[in-house]
């Protein structure tokens, strides 16, 4: 990428192209060079501009009323400069932000567009910023965007808040005190990457101490094993409690692969109805659920 010289002169359709890559200057430091060099409006100019913009969608009055901010753009991108990400994406998504308050800026109003502007730079920076702040995202809802964009401003020395700071903060910012507590210890913790960075196969990483879905868990291992004893042992011991023909029934029943016999079929076998098949199984498996219990 080539480096721009101290005399560098940019065109308005350099400065266009521009806006949607500030490196494709050469340099951060000389697109905020070339932008700061652009006439800034008068009210009547922007006024006129404006005009065109909403009477003939007149695209080169949308141009001239966003290159002519931009550097309003670097100015607010700058204040962001905190959070390390990088200064040309900051702008990128500022400039975003400035091209959507041109297209919805209205002259009549007797508002300056860069006092209607800032508030949707500001917008699409604060969205970049929750989206790559962290690989997890930090902030989902209002309450936590507010308190994301406003803590580290209101602790600057960054020491753990206490209980009446926690407080003061939620009442100043209308949130509640959990809120302030989950957002300090979402901004406070760092990411660790689970997989190791490092080739040696002596190296642990985190993902070596994660179970495998609980599995060695010690109370999901107990579990394991009492309920493969009451498929054994219990359920073998639960069957000899019952007499012949209400275990061959149970084991008709539930006990085969092919799906079991149903009540009609034992009833032809013992010679009884079917109610009382249903009759003998109910009672049989309130008996074993006592043998399994005890």
């Amino acid at each position: 990428m080539k480096q721009a010289n101290s005399s560098l002169t940019v065109s308005s359709n350099a400065l266009a192209l521009a806006i949607a890559n500030p490196g494709s200057l050469g340099t951060i430091d000389a697109y905020i060079s070339a932008v700061n060099r652009l006439p800034v409006l008068t009210a009547e100019q922007e006024t006129s501009l404006g005009r065109r913009l909403r009477d003939n969608d007149d695209l080169g009055a949308a141009r001239e009323l966003v290159l002519s901010h931009l550097r309003l753009v670097v100015s607010v991108a700058r204040q962001y400069l905190g959070y390390g990400l990088p200064h040309a994406d900051l702008i990128q998504e500022g400039n975003v932000g400035l091209m959507k308050a041109v297209k919805r800026f209205d002259p009549e109003r007797g508002v300056r567009l860069v006092s209607f502007a800032v508030h949707w730079i500001k917008a699409e920076i604060h969205e970049y910023i929750v989206k790559n702040w962290r690989l997890v995202k930090v902030a989902t809802t209002k309450a936590q965007r507010k308190l994301f964009f406003n803590l580290r401003s209101m602790r600057p020395d960054g020491k753990t808040l206490d209980s009446e700071k926690v407080d003061e903060i939620a009442r100043e910012l209308n949130v509640r005190r959990e809120d302030v507590s989950e957002m300090e210890v979402r901004m406070s913790g760092r990411e660790l990457s689970l997989e190791s960075q490092d080739d040696d196969e002596d190296t642990y990483a985190p993902i070596a101490y994660l179970s495998d879905e609980g599995r060695q868990e010690p109370t999901r291992v107990l579990e394991r094993k009492a309920r493969e004893q009451l498929q054994g042992d219990g359920l073998n011991g639960a069957l000899d409690k019952l007499d012949a023909r209400s275990r061959r029934i149970i084991q008709a029943r539930w006990l085969q692969d092919d799906g079991g016999s149903t009540l009609h079929e034992l009833a032809d076998e013992f010679g009884v109805s079917a109610e009382r098949i249903r009759q003998i199984e109910s009672a049989a498996l309130k008996k074993m659920r006592g043998t399994l219990a005890a």
